[in-house]
């Protein structure tokens, strides 16, 4: 079964073409390198939880826009190979204009339950 990294991450709502654009680059070193499909949502219905919810759990600020993304692998073992070359890959360095906040970001790697 296929393996998914998901992330949240909060993205100032002034820089969603930037943040499109930044996506869509990353999207194709990452299906280059093994994912299936990537997936980029801008946050359209993030309400606010009683205990925690989405917003919190990216620390968003006021004007910030939670995206919730997630790129889908064959394999942990592909995931594993094809993250290693894209994080080596030079195209996917950034420089100091990227439109979010990176250490606000969270993320993690997933086996697949169901998959209908």
């Amino acid at each position: 079964m296929s393996y998914v990294d998901g992330f949240v991450v909060p993205v100032p709502a002034g820089k969603k073409q930037a943040y499109r654009d930044l996506a869509a680059k990353a999207a194709a070193l990452f299906k280059e390198h093994g994912a299936t499909r990537v997936v980029e949502c801008w946050g359209d219905d993030v309400p606010d939880g009683k205990i925690t919810d989405f917003k919190g759990a990216v620390k968003a600020e006021e004007g910030e826009v939670v995206v919730f993304s997630w790129i889908v692998w064959p394999s942990k073992e592909a995931r594993d190979e094809g993250n290693k070359k894209v994080m080596e890959d030079p195209r996917m360095k950034m420089g100091d204009d990227v439109p979010f906040d990176a250490k606000r970001m969270i993320f993690g790697g997933f086996d697949v339950l169901v998959d209908i």
